[in-house]
Formats: C-alpha cells, structure tokens, sequence
C-alpha cells in the first residue's frame, strides 16, 4: 500500500518568486482548462489569477460575469448550467484566455489510497473492458501527487477524455462509476481524481478539521510543528537531497541492480505458486536496504493535512455533486481512533466546500489476510453517524494474498448504485444487508437487518461465517438460518447467548447476500 517518492522543496521557499512573476495576464484556475466537465444545476465558481485591480469577466453561454482582481487572485460565480456542451469560456482581463471542449453534467471526487488509485489497465477485465472505453464525454481531472505544510491553490493535472486508448490511465474504481453514471444518466461526468497509495486518512484532513478532540490532538501538533520548523528544514534540504542522491545512486549500482533480477524471478515463482494453488514464496529483501529519502519541509504523504494542504484544498470550492472514497487500509492498526478520524475528515470537507452536506460514499476494505475486521467495523459505524453516506461491501471481491484486489468493476457499479438511489432518486435496493439489532430468547439470538431488498439470502449452500457467544465471551461456531428478514443464531453448549459475531476476521468466509446480490457487512453485535 506504499507508494514512494522523493520530496521536492515546496511553495513557501519559492513563494516570493511566484508573487513577484504576477503580470497582467489573467489566467484562470487549471481546473477551468480545455475539456474540463462542470457541474450541472448548481451555482459554480470560477477562479484564478490576475494583476491587482485588473477587471475579470467570464462568459460562457449566456452568462457574462465580472469582478476586480484583489491580492492578485479573482473569483466568479456563475448561475447554475444546464447539462450539455461543448461550451467555450472566455476570461477577459488585460488579455483573454479562451477554454474550449468544455460539458456540463455531473462532477464527482473520486480520492483514497492505492485501491481509488488503481489504474484501469491494472483491473481484472481491462483487456476486454478497455475497447468498449468510447465515452468521451466522460472525463477524468487526476491531480499530480503533491504535499504541502499550507494549504495551495492550484492542482497540476489536465482534463482526459476517456476512450479506449486514454482509459488504461484512469482510476478503475472512478471510471467504473462514472461509466455507471453516465449510462444510466446520460449527461456528461466528470470525475476529479485525487488519491496516493498507501496514505491515512488524517494525511487527507485539514489541521482546522482535526477539531479539538483530544483523540486527534496529535495530529494536530505535528502539523503545527511542521509549520514552525519549515524555514529552518527548508534551508538544509537541498543539502541533504544531494547527499541521498549520491548514496541512492551507489545503492542502484552495488545492490538494487541484483535485487531487481531477485525479484523478477520471485514474481514468476509467486504467478506459478498461484496458478498451482501452492503457498507463496516469501518476498526477498536487499542486501542492504535502500536509502530514504529525506523528508521534505512539507512532510511526507502520511503526514497529517499533508495531502489535504497539496491534493484536495486546490481543488475546492470546484462545485461537484458529491465524492468517493477508498481507504482505510493505512488506519488499520488505529481501527478504533479511525472511529472519530474518518467522520471528521468527511465533516471537514463537507464544511470547506460549503455544499451542505454532500454525497460521500465509501468502500470497506477487502478482505485480506493483513486487515482486521476492526477496520470495517469503523466503516460501518460511519454510517449511522454520517447522514448522506453509503458504504460498498467487498467481501466477494477480495482477494486475501493480495491488498489490491483487481476486481474493481463491482466496486464501482456499488458506488454508482448507491449514487442512483440515494443522489439521483432512482427506486432501487443499493446496498446489502446491515446489521441493525438483536434479541436474545432461549437458546438463540435473532438478528434483524436493513436493506433486506427482496429478502435474504444463503449463496450457494447454508448461511456460514457466524460465530456466538455467552456469559463467558468465548466465540464458537455457530448454526444461522433465515427466517423471513431475520436471521436465527444459535450453538449446541451455548444455553444463553450473548453476542453473535459475523464476518469477524481478516478474510471473512461468508455468504449472506440479499435478493439484489449485493453481501451483508460483516458485523459484531458487542461493539466495544
């Protein structure tokens, strides 16, 4: 879930040359650049740079909107688009500056870790998939990996058209959703990708939206930190970059050359051993490890607010309809704290967009044979402490030797469901069953659940994966049946149960489903 990669001296040591190469070109925000997808029906802002005091106007359509460069930024708000395009916008200032290509439709964020940033070329059917990838007015806008120690304005990215040839570079989750979207909407989509694999969710918060919850206090110092020593880490980097660059450089010639050829043969050995259904070959290591980079005045991408301040404050206020999410593998190991941290990053963005509270719908990890059940079981507390929030079930579509399962195709049919029937008001079951309550009579424990769709389910065979437990707290396996929308959980020695658990392991073995096809979240009823 890692993703690596050499920090690089950030805006503040070079803010001064920025302000002072402002001139009187007006220049518009690069997400307001050729082929960009703008947001349907509601009012859109539209910014960028100018010269202090230069008069911006901004007309698409039949709209022509001015205002006055302050600061040597302008900002503009266009009455709500209807769906459509292509569009030319033109910023007038001292100069003009025309976009063209632009739709009109409905723009999502799509962010996360590796599993949002896995690219379609990547997926489990891509070579038969990708062909059939002619949709160009769906659009993606990937924002270059950057971290910042303050929050930055501009994003570095274009606007992709997708097609066959375009899509293998697009996230899979994102394009499968917006695929979805778009053939059941049938208006443009736009989808801005923003994720960096193996990054936690308090990288993705703002230091502002860690609140003052003592359970996030930490977070909050080390960014504050971060800020009060940046001068001083500025001043000795470039030092210290040269120096691991040289040491890097001695490492590839001594050691990383032998160990790519280590690896290459170890990655064949793993593709037999999984073709033949034998145990895995352990993973080699160097020699020696490699150098690490230093880190960087702007910290690093697990950094808190680090990834808030250089790949989502950039692209806000852009108006979208709502956003996507997959993580939550990097927080495995603070599943509890992940309890509080995730509902607080969802609010701090919500309330920077100002949007009210918009869409955010979020996928639970796969199994696997590194991830606890803990950490879905934070997800799916989200739920009824989030209003407008949906969450996508994955333990079909996991793979336990493998954090990266490739089948993204379901993921993001998921999430498009989930936007259909809660966004855009279609009638139609979206997720899978979730635990809602319990009683205990007798012997048993009967458990009843939302999202039942047309019914329960047992696919292919008796209900599995259920275990229960008295007084004594100890988990056995247990016998469940369905009884209309309620399931019926009981254990030979088990006289009074307590608890029943579902689900509850790293790569659960399960089988709950509802009519619609869509699995049950793994659950425990003894939430500590």
């Amino acid at each position: 879930m890692t993703s690596k990669s050499i920090p690089t001296l950030n805006r503040f040591a070079i803010a001064a040359v920025v302000c002072g190469s402002l001139h009187a070109d007006v220049k518009p925000n690069p997400l307001f650049t050729d082929g960009a997808v703008l947001q349907r029906g509601q009012p859109v802002p539209v910014w960028g740079t100018a010269r202090n005091g230069e008069k911006v106007t901004v007309e698409i359509d039949s709209q022509k909107v001015s205002t006055t460069a302050s600061d040597g930024k302008w900002s503009v708000k266009l009455k709500p688009l209807k769906e459509g395009g292509p569009f030319t916008m033109t910023v007038t200032g001292d100069n003009a500056v025309t976009v063209n290509n632009l739709l009109v439709g409905e723009v999502w964020v799509c962010s996360g870790q590796s599993n949002m940033e896995w690219n379609f070329s990547k997926a489990h059917n891509a070579n038969e998939e990708g062909p059939k990838a002619a949709f160009p007015k769906i659009r993606m806008f990937t924002v270059k990996k950057t971290t910042s120690a303050k929050p930055l304005t501009e994003a570095v990215g274009t606007w992709v058209e997708c097609s066959p040839e375009t899509v293998g570079g697009f996230s899979a989750v994102g394009y499968f959703f917006a695929r979805d979207l778009f053939q059941k909407l049938g208006v443009p989509v736009g989808m801005i990708h923003t994720s960096w694999g193996g990054t936690p969710a308090q990288a993705w918060t703002s230091l502002e939206g860690f609140g003052k919850d003592p359970e996030l206090k930490g977070y909050v110092d080390i960014a504050n930190q971060r800020l009060a020593n940046f001068d001083a880490d500025a001043a000795t980097y470039r030092a210290k970059l040269e120096e691991f660059n040289t040491k890097l450089k001695e490492w590839n010639e001594t050691v990383g050359k032998a160990y790519q050829e280590t690896l290459k043969s170890w990655n064949e050995a793993t593709a037999q051993a999984k073709q033949a259904g034998q145990p895995l070959p352990p993973k080699p290591a160097p020699s020696s490890p490699q150098p690490n980079a230093p880190p960087g005045p702007d910290g690093g991408q697990s950094d808190p607010a680090t990834l808030y301040n250089g790949m989502l404050a950039p692209v806000i206020p852009y108006a979208i309809k709502g956003a996507i999410w997959y993580q939550g593998e990097s927080n495995a190991m603070q599943s509890k704290q992940y309890r509080t941290l995730f509902p607080a990053m969802i609010a701090d963005w919500r309330a920077r967009w100002k949007q009210g509270d918009f869409p955010f719908f979020f996928v639970q990890i796969a199994p696997f044979n590194g991830q606890p059940p803990e950490i879905r079981e934070a997800q799916f507390l989200t739920l009824a402490k989030v209003k407008n929030t949906a969450m996508v079930v994955t333990t079909d579509v996991g793979d336990a030797t493998d954090i990266h399962p490739t089948r993204k195709e379901p993921v993001g049919q998921r999430l498009a469901l989930a936007a259909r029937a809660l966004t855009y008001g279609e009638k139609t079951e979206y997720s899978g069953p979730l635990y809602e309550s319990m009683t205990a009579k007798g012997g048993e424990i009967a458990l009843s659940f939302k999202h039942v769709g047309g019914g329960l389910v047992a696919k292919d065979g008796e209900l599995k994966g259920f275990t229960i437990a008295g007084e004594d707290k100890q988990f056995v396996p247990a016998q469940a049946k369905i009884q209309g929308s309620a399931i019926l959980v009981s254990a030979e020695g088990v006289v009074a149960p307590k608890a029943v658990r579902y689900g509850w392991a790293n790569v659960p073995d399960v089988n709950l489903f509802n009519q619609q096809g869509l699995p049950a979240s793994p659950f425990r009823t003894d939430v500590d």
